[in-house]
């Protein structure tokens, strides 16, 4: 058994045999057998595999190989084993330039050849190719390659949002919080409820120093205008379903931006989204939220929101979310890309057309005149 592999040119076993013996596809190979796909695998085919070496699937999110051999997941490992399987044996040498080829999971590979020799199957890169087999041929890749709309379902969760949150443990300057103003018991209820949840790095990086010792102050009375409300929503509302404009319990404006993959919750960015519980969903938050109004005044230090927001200018502009102008003027800037990108290509074609028309009329001026 070798480790390093070369391009076999005599095949002398069919697929599976020839991933074992290559040392390097291990992980790939249990899942062919937790899939029931080995039987398949060893038919006479013939099949062209791009298989994922065992650093491909070290890639992955951690944990979710195991997940995906579990019994529960067996139809879905199936249908992502299936993209990475044409049907038919195919050569380098029989590559196009570019083409899509239809898997036996039914969706199609975006194959392309670039100068220099390199192969991209959608976007991972050919490591080996023309690796024979009896009934097909094996080429390697460096990526898994993910079918699109694949996701896994989400486990059950079996916590309530404070259990959640006190079991994450980055959340304890929240539960704190929640506990001196009284709310743990309304967090447990029925629900359901969302709540944007600010980590303990929110609380502690993101306010200023006089502020951070209002939330450690268990026997300070919670004020009338708390910022905890701000963060409790009625209703669960997962990602794709985060729409602007949404309003808080207490009546508050909740502007919700998405914008290139982001979402910020007024100046608050969600680093991880949907976790779930028995009674709503948790949204992880960078920054504390403060209502419109809302002031402190505490054993002579004061904290409000205009504060705050002067304190988020001055420290980390970056992270605020664009503007309602600014994605406007994006958006003007883009359809104005698209419609020059478009008058430059109608103008390519009528170059186009004219060079045909002239080379039309000079091979008919030399077959009417002889020359």
């Amino acid at each position: 058994m070798t480790n390093t592999l070369q391009p076999v040119t005599t095949a002398t076993g069919d697929i599976v045999d020839t991933a074992i013996d290559a040392g390097v596809f291990n992980t790939l190979v249990a899942a062919v057998v937790a899939a029931d796909l080995e039987g398949a695998l060893r038919s006479e085919g013939p099949f062209t595999v791009f298989a994922p070496t065992d650093a491909a699937f070290d890639k992955l999110p951690e944990g979710l190989v195991a997940k995906l051999l579990l019994p529960q997941n067996k139809e879905k490992l199936k249908e992502l084993l299936l993209y990475h399987v044409v049907s038919g044996r195919v050569l380098a040498k029989d590559l196009k330039w570019t083409q899509f080829v239809t898997t036996l999971e039914g969706q199609s590979l975006w194959i392309r050849k670039l100068w220099g020799g390199t192969v991209l199957v959608n976007n991972a890169r050919v490591t080996t190719a023309d690796v024979l087999a009896t009934n097909g041929v094996i080429h390697v890749i460096n990526e898994v390659l993910i079918p699109k709309g694949f996701e896994l379902e989400p486990d059950a969760p079996t916590a309530d949002i404070v259990d959640t949150a006190i079991g994450a443990g980055a959340f304890n300057t929240l539960v704190a919080a929640a506990q001196a103003a009284e709310l743990v018991d309304a967090l447990r209820g029925e629900g359901p409820l969302t709540v944007f949840a600010p980590t303990d790095e929110a609380f502690g990086s993101f306010l200023p120093s006089s502020s951070r010792r209002f939330f450690a102050r268990e026997q300070d009375e919670a004020p009338a205008a708390s910022p905890l409300p701000c963060r409790q929503r009625a209703g669960s509302f997962e990602g794709p379903q985060l729409l602007p404009a949404r309003r808080d319990p207490a009546g508050q404006p909740g502007g919700i931006v998405k914008w290139f993959g982001n979402v910020w919750v007024n100046f608050s960015r969600v680093t991880t989204a949907d976790v779930l519980a028995t009674n709503g969903v948790i949204h992880v938050i960078n920054r504390v939220l403060i209502p419109q109004g809302f002031t402190l005044e505490t054993n002579g230090v004061q904290f409000d929101k205009a504060g705050l927001d002067a304190f988020v200018e001055a420290n980390d502009p970056q992270e605020a979310p664009p503007t309602k102008a600014e994605m406007e003027s994006w958006k003007v800037r883009t359809r104005f890309s698209r419609q020059r990108a478009s008058r430059r290509w109608r103008a390519e074609i009528d170059v186009r057309q004219e060079r045909r028309a002239a080379r039309r009329l000079a091979s008919s001026f030399v077959e009417s005149t002889g020359l």
